[in-house]
This record gives C-alpha cells, sequence and structure tokens, in this order.
C-alpha cells in the first residue's frame, strides 16, 4: 500500500518588496492582482494549517503539481526551497512548475536551480544530472512522472504547453514503466483536458497529452492551476485514466473558490489490477477546521466510477 498526497498552487506568501526594476515588466500586473484580488484570500496562516493536517496524515511521498510562487522573484524561489525542507527529504516530495514560477523570462531556468532537489529523476540523481523533464521517480509500485507545462506568457495570460520533445519522452517512460507493472502517475500544472480552464489559461498541447496517454496508458493524472476540485478523464488504451485536481493550497474559506484542501490517494496492488482510494481534506469553515469532505475509489485500469 502506497499513500500519496497531492497538493497544488501554493502561491507563498507575503510578496517580498518589489524594486522599480522589477515592476517594469508582467509583473506588475502580478502585482496588482496580488494587491487586489489574493492578498486577502491566499494566506500563510491557512497554508500552515493545511500543511500541519496533511503531515499528520503521514503520506509516503507528496506531489506538488505548481505554482509555489507568485511572481518568481528570486526571493519568492529561495522562501519555497526552505518552505519544500520542512517536509524532510526531498526524494519523498515531487515538484512540477506552475506557470507562476515561470512568470518571466528567464524565470524557469532559476526555478529549476533552486528547486532542483525536488524536481530530479531518480536517474538524474544518481548520474548527476540537470532536471530535465519528464523526470521519472519510483517509489515502491508507483510511477511518478513529472511534467513540465511552464512557461513565460505575455501580460494577462497564464497559459502552458507540452511540445513534441517532451510528450515523446513521456510516452516511452510510461511504455517502460508500464511493462514493469507500475502504477503510473502524472504530475503535470496545467488541466490536459478541453474546457477546465478558459483559453487564455489552458495548456498548448491538450491534444498531443492525450494522445500520448491513449497510446502509452497511464493510471492517475494529476494537476492544479484552477484552484478547482475536479475529476475528469481521458481515454487510455482500453480504459478511462482519472484526471484529478486540487484547490488551492492557500484559498481562505468563504471566497468564490474552494477553501484550501488536499487530496490523499491510497494506492494498492490486487489480484485483478489496482485499487486507488481517494480522500479529500480540507477547511470547512472560517475557524479553519480541517475535516474529510469525501471520499470515494477510482476505478484505475478500467471505466471509471468518477462523476
Amino acid at each position: 500500500m502506497f499513500r500519496l498526497a497531492h497538493i497544488s498552487d501554493i502561491h507563498l506568501s507575503p510578496l517580498p518588496a518589489l524594486t522599480l526594476r522589477e515592476l517594469i515588466s508582467k509583473r506588475i500586473t502580478g502585482y496588482i492582482n496580488w494587491r487586489s484580488n489574493r492578498k486577502g484570500v491566499m494566506t500563510g496562516g491557512t497554508l500552515d494549517t493545511l500543511v500541519a493536517d496533511l503531515k499528520a496524515q503521514t503520506p509516503d511521498h507528496l506531489a506538488v503539481t505548481g505554482d509555489l510562487v507568485n511572481l518568481a522573484l528570486d526571493e519568492e524561489l529561495e522562501t519555497a526551497q526552505r518552505w519544500l525542507k520542512t517536509f524532510g527529504n526531498p526524494a519523498d516530495v515531487s515538484v512540477v512548475p506552475g506557470n507562476h514560477d515561470a512568470y518571466v523570462p528567464g524565470a524557469l531556468k532559476k526555478t529549476r536551480r533552486f528547486w532542483a532537489p525536488w524536481m530530479l529523476g531518480d536517474r538524474e540523481v544518481a548520474e548527476h544530472r540537470p532536471v530535465e523533464f519528464p523526470y521519472l521517480r519510483v517509489r515502491g509500485d508507483v510511477a511518478l512522472i513529472g511534467v513540465s507545462s511552464a512557461r513565460a506568457t505575455a501580460p494577462f495570460m497564464a497559459t502552458g504547453d507540452l511540445r513534441d520533445r517532451q510528450a515523446r519522452k513521456l510516452g516511452e517512460i510510461l511504455d517502460d514503466t508500464g511493462k514493469r507493472g507500475l502504477f503510473r502517475v502524472i504530475m503535470i500544472h496545467h488541466p490536459p483536458v478541453r474546457g477546465a480552464a478558459p483559453s487564455y489559461k489552458r495548456l498548448l498541447g491538450i491534444g498531443l497529452f492525450q494522445r500520448t496517454v491513449r497510446e502509452h496508458g497511464a493510471e492517475l493524472v494529476l494537476h492544479g492551476h484552477t484552484h478547482l476540485a475536479t475529476r475528469y478523464e481521458i481515454d487510455g488504451p482500453d480504459w478511462k485514466v482519472p484526471v484529478v485536481c486540487v484547490p488551492s493550497a492557500s484559498q481562505s474559506f468563504g471566497d468564490h473558490k474552494p477553501a484550501a484542501r488536499f487530496n490523499i490517494f491510497t494506492i494498492q496492488k490486487t489480484n485483478s489490477g489496482w485499487s486507488c482510494h481517494m480522500t479529500e481534506r480540507g477547511i470547512v469553515d472560517t475557524a479553519m477546521t480541517i475535516e474529510t469532505i469525501g471520499e470515494r475509489e477510482l476505478n484505475v485500469g478500467a471505466v471509471s466510477a468518477l462523476a
């Protein structure tokens, strides 16, 4: 049995002080958005409460699907690095970047450097190689596959992309881990589902992602970006693959978006294949009480019962 926790869209706060030079870029629109829309509803206290409960559940591994920061300032990246260290061994936490982690040109390169221990696949660690996407980490019977959809975009845009090179390597990893009989979890920031995000925030390459999964197979896809609790399905070779999003880990209770939440997937090999039980825990009131919000079985490797 393997217990995998999933959180996303951390948006660590507060923002550090910005220089005029840093504001003369797309960051000025992000700064205004933070001050007017997010400062009061995405708080460190909420995140701390959620993380304390998550740690109390003692998962075997944690998947973090992007947007750890807001404007990809160097000071933010360092703060996120310190925050990731609070979870212990980087081998037990897998991170993929989001659009806010690649907010301006050059930011993604810095993100890879600051967060490398949490983004390195097993092969890269063994061979002392730099971060490369997609990466593969194998923990027990579970293959954790990190895909990057992060890229710098123009003001008022938050799209991501998946291109041929990464999709081709993803297919190779899925084939290899499938032959090894592993439960394959793909982690990506942007939703690889049509209509899941508005056009200015969508993934460019949804068709390529879905074709790769349809041809090579996977058991579960985890993503963030929309700050919503959603469940979709995409086609695998002969089954439906669950695609699950979790709300922002910093979202306060009472806003128009769901309050902070995390999911835990209990994955176990059975005589007939796999079982995967999903538990949703999150904040349910202004007192920041955390409760189990829902539980369900994901029918992985078969027609899914997700509704």
